[in-house]
């Protein structure tokens, strides 16, 4: 299951991974950009692969924020989908790229690392020196007030005021993904989703949907430590969602190296000194 995920790499070149890692060596300062595809070996989907992205398997439209909150059937649609996929989330463990950027933040070469994943897997491997740019599905915020709690602790409470809601959708030993679950209208409107125990607000996952902003001083301190490091490298992303290129075109307007790991296109490709279209681990092992 682990590998379901993964898309098929280039042939593998051993004096281009040399290569790489060599030139690579030279940052004394790195910064290094993750998204989707540095998860897909924990099997996490990731959005555009081919073959295997959600976005290029199925007719899934992510949910933004604005019809979020003035749509209760949205909500429920939002709550209903996230309740059956939760399982595979929770139970995702960090993969040997989680471990080895860990291990990385010991070295006085690794400045930081920014990632625009929401799974909460580096810091669950045990990075410290990371920023969380969309934030973290493990935890859900109150809309109106200060008040988080895990992910889990609300799931047991949808499980509590939805009795007997997986058992009708989820076949035993299966734990669906995005692009898998097909539920009935009326279903989804049926759902019943607890409100903040604060103030009765509207609970939402501690993550930055789509048409809502990413909190001020994440993003500054992310372009400043673009401009802290010496050279940027960036895993298993396609850099389509302008949050995570900015950093590459900030660190390219500042001349510094750009090095991409990915299998498949990226926006950088045109920009960046070395590329190499290999799964991630078969680089970061030899690094």
């Amino acid at each position: 299951m682990a590998q379901k995920f993964v898309p098929r790499s280039a042939d593998r070149c051993e004096k281009s991974v040399t290569k790489f890692i060599s030139m690579l060596g030279s940052v004394e300062k790195l910064l290094i950009v993750s998204g989707a595809g540095i998860s897909t070996e924990s099997g996490i989907q990731d959005y555009r692969s081919k073959d295997v992205g959600l976005y290029t398997t199925t007719t899934h439209k992510p949910i933004y924020y604005q019809d979020f909150m003035k749509s209760k059937s949205c909500r429920q649609r939002y709550w209903s989908h996230s309740f059956l996929k939760w399982p595979r989330l929770y139970h995702a463990a960090p993969n040997i790229n989680h471990h080895l950027l860990a291990e990385w933040e010991t070295s006085d070469r690794f400045l930081w690392l920014i990632t625009q994943n929401v799974d909460g897997l580096h810091v669950k491997a045990g990075s410290k020196k990371v920023t969380e740019l969309h934030g973290n599905a493990r935890y859900v915020k109150c809309t109106d007030c200060d008040y988080t709690e895990s992910r889990q602790t609300f799931q047991e409470k949808l499980d509590r005021v939805n009795p007997g809601f997986a058992d009708q959708f989820v076949i035993p030993g299966y734990i669906p993904t995005d692009g898998n679950i097909h539920l009935p209208l009326e279903t989804e409107k049926n759902f019943n989703i607890p409100g903040c125990p604060c103030c009765g607000g509207i609970m939402l996952t501690a993550v930055t949907l789509f048409g809502d902003k990413i909190p001020n001083y994440k993003l500054e301190h992310s372009q400043q430590k673009v401009k802290e490091c010496d050279g940027i490298l960036t895993l298993g992303t396609s850099l389509e969602v302008y949050s995570g290129y900015q950093y590459v075109l900030q660190a390219n307007q500042q001349k510094k190296p750009i090095f991409i790991v990915n299998i498949g296109s990226t926006r950088a490709d045109g920009i960046a000194t070395m590329k190499l279209d290999y799964k991630i681990s078969d680089v970061l092992r030899e690094m």
